[in-house]
């Protein structure tokens, strides 16, 4: 093999290859003489935290050798693999899309580093693939978890974030630029016309109207928590969702990790013998000027973090709780909840003691009480990686380690992409009804407290 002249190295991988992929290598290629490409091994992808991928490294393989474009085809099976290529290769330029800008500048020190412009405006027909069905994901909102969302969606086979919408055009555009995104609109209606999916990261109330909408353009829906105010709106979104076939999924990013799942599985097996109490705290200091103190967007401590504290209540004790009672306090100025215990009684008298904060800070673990032991998840427990069962003495008896990758919204992103492959409307880890009776609680605090 004559592997003189200029060479360039990329990777990824490559799962359900399409026309992006294709421009990616064509690009790099033209970067020098001989372009090696990496291809990531199953197990390195699972070390990484590399969800739903599709094919088979054979398969992957075979995609990018019928390009024509690759010169040497490497398998990458380890972190700090690259450096050990670049190295034994005697490569001289690393290559790789525009949406990993900064993550390998580490790679400067071996060779030179490119970034290259990821493809916009793909035709409809191109990207989306028959044979494979890459989805066309679209973002409602350009916050903070719309951002840690772009990135998080890399992780996820299947699907391809293309779009944003917002009301703010100039905000929008600097978000499409930050990430490479296709399009950016302030035309609601054309943002939908352009994407298969929709990930609504907007203030909670307007989660309704936006999902409300796309629904009846028959678009999938991945919404942030809370999916709506009230018990209402939210019976009516998952009817909409049914009767147009359409996946409706509420983003507690919780109810999707693997951790969480096993514990709940655990806590089922009667282990620590009848479960007869649960409780759960999530607080976090939220700088003053957020959005969560903001009166008129619905702010405060149970609209932000209810939905997580709730989550392991009614998984094990179910929906029908006896009563809900509130002890809040409140900021003065901005007349917000700043925190909250959230107490939710069921029959024999099982209890969830719940605690949310947003400008005051407790221990955040989950206890789960039995009759003969408890189990016990460190801070923080809605990223649950560790827990433990503990006897009569508080010993752990048994442990379970448990990965969580990255900010864990690839978890739900891949739940959906799951469900609308499978053309199944509903998913196991967060029931529709569960789904409803954490907006009638919350409902229940904002008639109390917010008439």
């Amino acid at each position: 093999m004559n592997m003189t002249g200029k060479k360039v190295i990329t990777y990824g991988t490559f799962d359900l290859f399409h026309v992006g992929h294709y421009r990616l290598l064509e690009r790099a290629k033209k970067l020098g003489d001989f372009l090696i490409v990496g291809i990531t091994s199953e197990e390195y992808d699972k070390a990484r935290g590399k969800l739903n991928v599709q094919q088979s490294l054979t398969e992957r393989i075979e995609n990018v050798r019928k390009t024509n474009l690759a010169d040497l085809i490497i398998v990458e099976e380890y972190e700090g693999q690259k450096i050990e290529d670049i190295k034994k290769y005697n490569v001289d330029i690393f290559a790789i899309g525009s949406d990993w800008i900064g993550k390998f500048d580490y790679l400067k020190e071996y060779c030179e580093v490119v970034y290259l412009e990821r493809t916009r405006e793909i035709s409809s027909t191109e990207l989306r693939n028959k044979t494979f069905g890459i989805l066309k994901g679209g973002i409602v909102g350009y916050g903070r978890i719309a951002n840690r969302f772009v990135e998080e969606a890399r992780y996820v086979s299947g699907i391809d974030i293309t779009g944003v919408f917002g009301r703010n055009k100039a905000k929008a555009d600097e978000f499409m630029k930050t990430y490479s995104l296709e399009f950016s609109t302030t035309d609601y209606n054309e943002f939908l016309d352009r994407i298969d999916v929709v990930y609504i990261a907007t203030p909670h109330d307007t989660h309704y109207e936006y999902a409300q909408r796309a629904m009846t353009k028959g678009k999938h829906v991945l919404c942030e928590k809370p999916l709506t105010l009230s018990k209402k709106d939210s019976e009516e979104l998952y009817n909409l969702a049914e009767r147009n076939n359409v996946v409706l999924l509420e983003g507690i990013k919780t109810a999707y990790c693997p951790g969480f799942n096993r514990l709940i599985n655990v806590a089922k097996t009667g282990i620590i013998g009848s479960l007869v109490g649960i409780s759960a705290s999530f607080t976090k200091l939220v700088p003053h000027d957020a959005r969560e103190f903001k009166y008129d967007q619905f702010g405060g401590s149970v609209t932000e973090l209810a939905s997580y504290v709730l989550l392991p209540g009614i998984r094990l004790f179910g929906c029908d709780y006896e009563e809900v009672l509130f002890y809040p306090v409140f900021d003065q100025k901005d007349n917000v909840d700043i925190f909250t215990t959230i107490i939710l009684i069921y029959e024999n008298n099982h209890v969830l003691n719940g605690t949310v904060g947003i400008k005051a800070k407790s221990e955040g673990s989950l206890i789960i009480t039995g009759t003969e032991g408890y189990i016990y998840v460190p801070s923080p427990w809605w990223k649950t990686q560790y827990f433990e069962i503990r006897n009569d003495y508080g010993e752990a008896v048994k442990r379970y380690a448990l990965q969580f990758d990255g900010e864990g919204l690839r978890y739900e992103i891949a739940e959906l992409v799951r469900l609308v492959q499978s053309r199944n409307l509903e998913t196991h880890h967060l029931k529709k009804e569960e789904s409803i009776t954490m907006s009638e609680i919350i409902e229940k605090f904002l008639l109390q407290y917010r008439p």
